[in-house]
């Protein structure tokens, strides 16, 4: 067996026989690294050399039936949400919503988030195969005795090899009906001599549990680490292999965590699970706005009365969430004003104090301007526009908007406010929760017209 020295690009998979400072693929810099391969074909690709020497049977879409199968429910109302549903409502263990059997899930997320907790939660729920690579098997129980986790539906294996976790899985074991690698980035193949993490590697461990969640009929979870810049370590193809992408988003020191769904073929995209991180592993939360407007005994009225705190109703998925939005204007004796932004775009956030500036004449110039998405939630919709920029009025007349107000709209450039995608569904839902006064495009049509009415 010949090997050879190659570098491949960790971003893209280029493959270049000699170092290049720059990949001529996707314009990475530094990201060419060397990598040693076997002139080899694999046993997998073998496999599929044969089936293609067997030749293939063509079909009419028109004659294929769909598959009549029934979604394998996470026991987790939050985590179907996001998987997807054949209908309209989805509950816990409902088998109309769920994994998809066949299916291949890849759940990443930053180091310490709950990736791991949350798949032995749904592990403990369905009963299934967890691979550690990187715990063992006394790490991974006593875990789950700290978090309470019932493990007598789980099996585990404390094995990185690609070909030994095949082998280890028995599709007569009715038990096992979901499988969880943790990590793909830890597995490796032997008929490769590239490090566990190398693109080659991943890429090829990935190709081969598709292959046996196809072939078996079963889904597979692939834990996925992170790079610093918030991206999936490992080559870009393994987004593309995988059925459904989902990342898990939220601050370590925060208890929210958000399940989100950037890639789904069995179900809509952008979808959210909200969670909250507990003593006993994550915890759904059933009514997310709750979490977000803090624990007062009437939502509607702990808004009045604060000068600088303003309700939006903001989209995540197909639900509505209200956020509060705070600001804080303070004077500053420095030559350029500081305007910083906590989850919303600050780049957006130079835009509305622009457009403040302008159009309600405020002499902002000479103020330091701090605006933040309470509860460590991220807002970067235009739908948050109104509620920024109210809140940032009312923080500097230090006057609050009158009790049980809310705001949604976008605001142009030329002080208009425009609607929102949702408009009727983010109503409803501020309504619900007390909140009957609405400041929406509907019946402002500029910004200065309602620091005309209010202040």
């Amino acid at each position: 067996m010949k090997t050879r020295s190659q570098f491949v690009c960790q971003q893209c998979g280029y493959k270049s026989p000699s170092f290049l400072g720059r990949c001529p693929n996707c314009d990475s810099w530094n990201s060419l690294v060397e990598t040693v391969e076997a002139d080899k074909i694999t046993p997998w690709a073998k496999v599929n050399r044969r089936e293609r020497k067997a030749g293939a049977k063509l079909f009419k879409l028109s004659q294929v039936k769909s598959a009549d199968f029934k979604r394998i429910s996470s026991g987790i109302g939050e985590a179907d949400q996001v998987l997807g549903t054949s209908t309209g409502s989805v509950q816990a263990g409902n088998s109309l919503a769920g994994f998809v059997p066949g299916s291949v899930v890849l759940l990443a997320g930053d180091p310490g988030i709950g990736k791991s907790t949350l798949a032995l939660q749904i592990l403990a729920n369905i009963g299934g195969l967890y691979i550690s690579g990187e715990e063992s098997q006394e790490q991974v129980s006593l875990r789950a005795s700290r978090l309470k986790i019932a493990t007598h539906n789980i099996f585990i294996l404390n094995e990185t090899n690609i070909e030994a976790i095949i082998e280890s899985y028995d599709p007569n074991n009715e038990g096992v009906r979901l499988i969880v690698i943790d990590s793909i980035q830890t597995v490796w193949s032997q008929e490769l001599t590239g490090a566990p993490g190398s693109v080659g590697q991943v890429r090829e461990c990935a190709l081969r549990l598709l292959d046996l969640a196809k072939s078996k009929n079963i889904p597979i979870i692939l834990i996925g680490h992170v790079t610093k810049e918030g991206t999936i370590a490992g080559p870009r193809i393994l987004e593309h292999i995988v059925d459904t992408v989902l990342y898990l988003e939220g601050e370590r020191f925060q208890s929210l965590r958000i399940l989100r769904s950037s890639k789904n073929r069995y179900g809509a995209v952008d979808e959210v699970g909200v969670f909250s991180m507990e003593e006993k592993g994550m915890t759904e939360v059933s009514n997310p706005s709750e979490l977000f407007l803090g624990e007062q005994p009437s939502y509607a009225k702990a808004s009045a009365g604060k000068a600088g705190s303003v309700i939006v109703a903001t989209m995540e998925g197909s639900r509505p969430l209200l956020v509060e939005i705070q600001a804080l204007t303070v004077s500053t004796q420095m030559p350029i004003a500081r305007r910083v932004g906590t989850g919303i775009n600050s780049n957006r956030l130079q835009m509305l104090v622009a457009i403040l500036q302008k159009h309600l004449r405020l002499p902002l110039g000479n103020f330091d301007i701090f605006v933040n998405a309470a509860s460590g939630i991220k807002v970067f919709e235009p739908a948050a526009d109104l509620g920024i920029c109210l809140a940032i009025v009312t923080s500097f007349k230090n006057k609050p908007l009158p009790a049980k107000t809310a705001a949604l709209g976008e605001v142009g450039l030329l002080g208009e406010i425009r609607n929102v995608i949702g408009l009727e569904r983010r109503i409803k839902e501020a309504k619900k929760l007390g909140f009957t006064n609405i400041i929406s495009a509907k019946n402002y049509h500029h910004i200065s017209r309602i620091t005309a009415d209010l202040f």
